[in-house]
């Protein structure tokens, strides 16, 4: 077995799990089979769809309106604890914070029993590339779907069909306030309902061409015209749900975005625009080199770069394409581990590596909570960071440590098991020494989690 078969499955995939290194023969023809699954085999639960969650959310905001409204006071009510309106207003509450729970821990558990990790890591970096964050009760049911419903089932096609799902989605909708912009010479519009360009902006400056990729505040501006009425249906009031464009808030008139003109009205306008972006080089250029860093390096190869572009340009952005350029290059299998993991790639991995199968998503959330990843909490659009400087101060490495810890305890860990599992049994002199010379099994499983070979991939 060769040091690829490790680099496979840590660097490609979310590391090894106990058994999974044995199988590799063929590193590149073993990840490469992985894109070969159908995506939409990530999520084969049955947990709500976002259509659903924003009927319950609706008929929650009117339940609470109508409370609102009548003429006793909610804090009378709530003096009789045994109530059916007590019952449904703490319903109200948790439904929310609840559904959050729900679907991230299925996200989290699922990457962790995956055989298609190198997968996993893919939608990973594009959920948090079209980051969202859990706020206020709406987003916090809803943020968890996007990655489901928008991203995973375009996962290895043509990247613009992810950022038009993204676009349309609710949660993203929701959380740059598209669902209430209106162009000013719409019908909505001249009611005072004006134009917000939050969603165009990081369209541009986030999700395609990135902050130096040669457009200006008139196609923000521009862009923004574009997607006016794209909104979001009201359950409550109308029959649809979902995705909605709104016709009488689409800004009238031709666009012009990036030195191109677009004629196209209504709805094929915005989409024609967002095709557009996702078809530029500069697009191709950022995409490529943060996919890079994410995969490889913080500081990658300009020729490994270079052929992913290269790759991009001539699919027309397909992510299956370039994901199996970045396998087969050279540069993507130096023997020197250089990314530093993320707390959820720590995380994701350190349950893989055990074998864990006893183990409660609600402990993991707050693991994450603790190192300061906590699924789609990010504090900007812009996502989590996975640059090692971000994720390797003092108190973080703490943090780490006293998780390590409590990971150990458990009875049954082998250190030499896993060091075989995971590494094929090629750690330094130094960190085999260490961990093999502690005091404690538990101590010598505590020190190899937070070995340089299995803190870094």
């Amino acid at each position: 077995m060769s040091n690829h078969a490790v680099i496979a499955t840590n660097r490609f995939g979310l590391g090894a799990k106990p058994g999974e290194l044995q199988n590799v023969d063929s590193p590149k023809r073993w990840l490469i089979k992985q894109l070969d699954v159908p995506s939409s085999s990530l999520f084969n639960d049955e947990l709500p769809h976002s259509n659903d969650i924003s009927k319950k959310l609706a008929e929650m905001r009117v339940l609470k309106t109508k409370f609102k409204k009548d003429n006793m006071k909610m804090s009378k009510r709530m003096e009789n604890r045994n109530s059916s309106e007590f019952s449904m207003l703490s319903s109200i509450k948790k439904y929310p914070r609840e559904t959050y729970r729900l679907l991230a821990s299925a996200s989290l558990m699922n990457s962790i029993e995956s055989d298609t990790s190198v997968q996993w890591r893919l939608l990973d970096f594009f959920s948090n590339h079209f980051s969202v964050t859990a706020q206020g009760p709406f987003l916090t049911a809803l943020a968890p779907t996007l990655e489901r419903e928008a991203i995973a089932p375009h996962l290895l096609g043509n990247f613009s069909d992810i950022l038009m799902a993204v676009c349309k989605h609710p949660a993203m909708l929701l959380y740059l306030n598209n669902e209430r912009s209106f162009g000013d010479n719409s019908k909505l519009g001249k009611r005072d309902k004006g134009l917000n360009e939050n969603l165009a902006r990081e369209i541009l400056e986030l999700h395609t061409l990135g902050v130096n990729g040669g457009y200006n505040q008139t196609d923000v501006t521009e862009l923004a015209k574009g997607i006016t009425g794209w909104s979001i249906a009201n359950p409550a009031k109308e029959k649809e749900v979902g995705f909605k464009f709104r016709v009488n808030g689409h800004e009238p008139g031709t666009r012009h975005l990036l030195g191109k003109r677009f004629t196209l009205s209504g709805l094929a306008q915005g989409e024609s625009m967002l095709k557009y972006i996702a078809d530029q080089k500069a697009t191709a250029n950022h995409l490529c080199l943060k996919l890079a860093k994410h995969f490889i390096s913080d500081e990658p190869s300009p020729v490994l770069v270079n052929k992913l572009i290269k790759t991009w340009l001539s699919t027309s952005g397909n992510i299956k394409a370039v994901m199996v350029t970045l396998i087969n290059s050279d540069e993507s299998w130096e023997v020197e581990s250089n990314k530093f993991k993320t707390p959820r790639e720590f995380i994701v991995s350190t349950i893989r590596a055990i074998g864990l199968k006893k183990v409660k998503s609600k402990q993991l959330l707050y693991a994450l909570k603790e190192l300061g990843q906590q699924p789609f909490q990010a504090d900007s659009p812009a996502g989590y960071s996975d640059a090692q400087n971000d994720w390797n101060g003092s108190s973080a490495l703490m943090a780490r440590i006293d998780l390590s810890s409590q990971f150990a305890s458990r009875r049954f860990i082998n250190s030499e098991k896993i060091i075989k599992n995971s590494f094929n049994g090629n750690v330094s002199k130094l960190t085999y020494e260490t961990v093999m010379r502690a005091e404690s099994r538990s101590q010598s499983a505590a020190l190899l989690l937070m070995s340089p070979e299995f803190q870094r991939r």
